[in-house]
């Protein structure tokens, strides 16, 4: 009996040996991303950090939940293509932008405005992605002189549907913030065991959809999940957009007056669908594009979606 205890310690022994290793060489590439290819700059709204890439049309590409630069310029490649310049800050809380006292849409709408001062952007298009929608709008509305079109992807948004819970939040989500995502080994062992259940809380689309997702679509959705390491230098900006997010209230959308559009598909778990199209009924002029199925990061549809955001934000009228 002893023998076949000792053989089993060390089994697991072995196990855990060769699980920590992966662990730490997956974290050392994500530490590696998201510590080169950006800088941080000094404003009078505070450190901002931020990464450019790309020439063209300038987009302030604003990201979602457990986002940063390194999110809105995976997520913006095909952009890049389109001569489309991708300007791409980490919100409060994420990477190295430093929370401040008032972490309000309204101040990092402000915060946005700051970011481009330093860099000499007097005029630009705006995309905010998911949890990144709210200080898109609000650019939009405290700074209308600077947004020359608007873009909200799958937003974070007001509707009447959902004044009471901005964003449908499923008890397993609730968990996985709770516990999954302030934790970068918890993610990982997640990430490495079960990866469908992220896809359906963190990324709110349906399973089916996923597993009936081409392989290149399945693989941006499992090359997503990784990118959100390391989920500890994201944790306070999660925080923030919880806050944020949970109750929106109706901004004041008559005062946008920029060329507007809006993207968001039916099945998204999140609730967007009835947020984006309530939105673009009260933007004057605004476009709004669905799809039926693809869940909250659009599966099936990359192509597609950024090309119709790549022919917006690049029209003549820009």
């Amino acid at each position: 009996m002893r023998i076949a205890l000792t053989i089993v310690a060390l089994l697991l022994a072995v196990i855990a040996a060769a699980t920590w290793r992966s662990y730490a060489t997956d974290m050392a590439v994500a530490q590696a991303r998201v510590s080169a290819g950006s800088q941080v700059v000094a404003t009078p709204c505070g450190p901002i950090e931020y990464a450019v890439a790309g020439s063209g049309t300038p987009l302030l590409l604003i990201h979602g939940a457990g986002g940063g630069f390194d999110q809105s310029l995976q997520f913006g490649q095909r952009l890049l293509q389109a001569g489309v310049q991708i300007v791409a800050p980490s919100r409060f809380g994420y990477l190295r932008t430093p929370a401040p006292a008032d972490t309000s849409a309204q101040a990092q709408a402000d915060a946005h405005a700051c970011l481009l001062d330093a860099l000499g952007l007097r005029r630009v298009a705006v995309l905010g992605a998911s949890a990144g929608a709210p200080s898109a709008m609000q650019f939009c509305i405290r700074h209308p002189q600077r947004c020359s079109a608007l873009v909200l992807l799958v937003p974070a948004a007001h509707s009447p549907a959902h004044a009471g819970q901005t964003m449908k939040v499923p008890p397993s989500l609730q968990f996985v913030a709770e516990h999954i995502l302030t934790s970068d080994f918890a993610l990982w062992t997640l990430t490495q065991a079960n990866p469908k259940l992220l896809v359906r809380t963190m990324f709110a689309t349906p399973v089916e959809v996923f597993d009936g997702a081409s392989a290149s679509e399945q693989a941006r959705a499992l090359a997503a999940l990784q990118a959100v390491q390391p989920v500890s230098q994201r944790a306070s900006g999660l925080m923030i957009d919880t806050r944020i997010t949970s109750t929106l209230p109706r901004y004041e959308l008559e005062r946008i007056t920029a060329p507007t559009l809006l993207i968001s598909l039916e099945d998204d778990l999140f609730g967007t669908f009835e947020n984006a199209r309530y939105t673009a009924q009260q933007v004057r002029g605004a476009r709004f594009v669905s799809y039926p199925s693809g869940g909250h990061v659009w599966l099936g549809h990359d192509e597609a979606v950024w090309r119709e955001v790549a022919g917006f934000v690049t029209g003549p009228a820009r």
